[in-house]
């Protein structure tokens, strides 16, 4: 990548990781605290507090996506954060239940996720995109790890209502970043992002139902594996970072040297189904041997090289298929499956988990990577290779 590039992919993934970081701070910590309110929250109370967010993210994510094709990446992106910050204060600034659940799906309202990866795209060349998602996606991913170290530590300093209200100030630093830190694409002409044509592309809704597919695999995953690790390794659920953060880094080392094997000579297609292979086959290992210690991480190891191949090259392949004008929509409509799936996956984990405990909820994740084996096989050729533009700065504006 060139340095405009670069600096596009740090500008970006730091927008991402100040909004997530305070987003997944809270999970370790809220149930606990909802159940101490003055008036203490149900149990369906707290699962529809934290899972709200994802459901209006699901349901916005298509009109900010064809709103940025209209307006313009930067504009929408900016009045995303601002409804997220607003949302963070609101559920920060009360202690009842209802505001709380207000206040988060207000949160996920800041539907901005199509419109990061849209505006992305715009600022890298088809040669190097793959490569960009997938250090966008990294860093996320680390945030993730962060974010479950640093809640249990900031909420014992500030209490969960002070880390909704840092995630609102966290969200604000963030516009700086972005204004000033992303390089700005050539404007276009206003479009009407066509749903319609989008809807109607198989290749774009193949990746669709992969991102589906993906994230409902990784909740459905994550619904038990802490219980695994906590069963098989005698961790506790404060300790489970130590095993997540070098797991995590390890998975990255053969990643990189994957992505840019799959960007020559048209080899994306194969490798990309081989990851879903290997998907399939870590779950299966973890399915049959998550009693063994050494059985359970190297299946955790797989299972993350897999996923950050796949995480950062859906996107990539739907901005290349997606037509210009329409790319923020195509992004949207990724992005609300996206949302879709790990609410999909989390039922799925949790019926998995009741009527056949760990190895049956993993036996049952099995299946999503198998299905999209299916829907993947018949999948067009994607050019990982199209000549690059003269200069791949050309019209960015610093």
């Amino acid at each position: 990548m060139n340095a405009l590039e670069w600096r596009a992919v740090f500008a970006l993934g730091a927008l991402y990781a100040l909004r997530m970081l305070g987003m997944f701070m809270v999970l370790p910590v809220f149930a606990l605290y909802a159940g101490h309110l003055p008036v203490p929250a149900q149990p369906w109370q707290i699962g529809l507090a934290i899972g709200i967010y994802g459901l209006t993210q699901a349901l916005l994510q298509i009109p900010m996506g064809m709103a940025s094709d209209r307006f313009g990446r930067k504009p929408v992106i900016v009045a995303g954060m601002l409804v997220f910050a607003a949302g963070s204060w609101v559920a920060g600034a009360t202690d009842e239940i209802g505001w709380i659940i207000a206040g988060r799906a207000l949160q996920g309202a800041g539907a901005v996720s199509a419109a990061v990866a849209a505006l992305l795209a715009d600022v890298t060349r088809d040669a190097v995109r793959t490569m960009a998602m997938a250090i966008l996606g990294a860093g996320m991913g680390l945030a993730f790890v962060l974010a479950l170290v640093l809640g249990p530590l900031v909420a014992g300093w500030i209490g969960v209502d002070g880390i909704f209200r840092l995630t609102a100030v966290l969200a604000l630093m963030s516009l700086p970043v972005l204004l000033l830190g992303v390089p700005t694409p050539p404007p276009q002409p206003p479009q009407r992002g066509s749903l319609r044509a989008v809807l109607a592309d198989r290749q774009l809704l193949r990746l669709d139902v992969g991102i589906f597919l993906l994230h409902a695999c990784m909740t459905a995953v994550f619904t038990v594996v802490p219980l695994a690790i906590v069963q098989t390794m005698d961790m506790p659920s404060a300790a489970h970072w130590k095993l997540y953060l070098p797991v995590l880094v390890l998975s990255l080392v053969p990643v990189f040297p994957l992505i840019r094997y799959a960007e020559g000579a048209s080899r994306l297609k194969a490798v990309f189904v081989g990851m879903v292979a290997l998907l399939a086959g870590a779950l299966a290992l973890a399915a049959l041997g998550h009693g063994v210690a050494a059985v359970l991480v190297a299946a955790l190891l797989l299972y993350f090289i897999a996923f950050n191949f796949l995480e950062g090259a859906l996107p990539s392949m739907i901005s290349r298929l997606a037509p210009v004008a329409q790319k923020g929509a195509a992004l949207g409509v990724y992005s609300s499956a996206q949302f879709l799936g790990a609410f999909a996956g989390g039922v799925l984990g949790g019926l998995g988990l009741q009527y056949g405990g760990i190895g049956g909820a993993l036996a049952a994740a099995v299946l999503l990577p198998i299905i999209w084996l299916a829907v993947a096989a018949g999948m067009g050729p994607v050019n990982a290779s199209r000549p690059p533009a003269a200069r791949a700065d050309n019209g960015i504006r610093i």
